[in-house]
C-alpha cells in the first residue's frame, strides 16, 4: 500500500510558523511532505506571494498524517 507524499521546494507558511528561538522556526503542515535538508529554500507566506527570505530545513518529522518542519531563517528580505 502506498503513502501519499509531496516533494516541496519552497516553504509556504500561511502565517502558521512558530518561533522557537532567534532564527529557528517550527511549522506544521497537513499530510506527508518531503523537504530537502540543509539546502537553502525560499520562504513565502503564500504560494503566489514574493519570497520573504531564505531558510534551511534542520529537522523534518512525520507523524499521524502531519509534517513538522523545523527551519532556520538564514536571510530575511523584508520585515513586513
Amino acid at each position: 500500500m502506498g503513502m501519499p507524499m509531496e516533494l516541496q521546494t519552497i516553504i509556504v507558511t500561511k502565517g502558521r510558523e512558530q518561533r522557537i528561538q532567534d532564527n529557528l522556526f517550527r511549522l506544521e503542515k497537513e499530510g506527508y511532505r518531503l523537504y530537502p535538508l540543509d539546502v537553502p529554500l525560499e520562504v513565502r507566506r503564500t504560494v503566489q506571494s514574493e519570497a520573504s527570505g531564505v531558510a534551511v530545513v534542520r529537522k523534518l518529522e512525520w507523524e499521524d498524517n502531519r509534517t513538522t518542519v523545523t527551519y532556520e531563517l538564514v536571510s530575511l528580505y523584508s520585515t513586513n
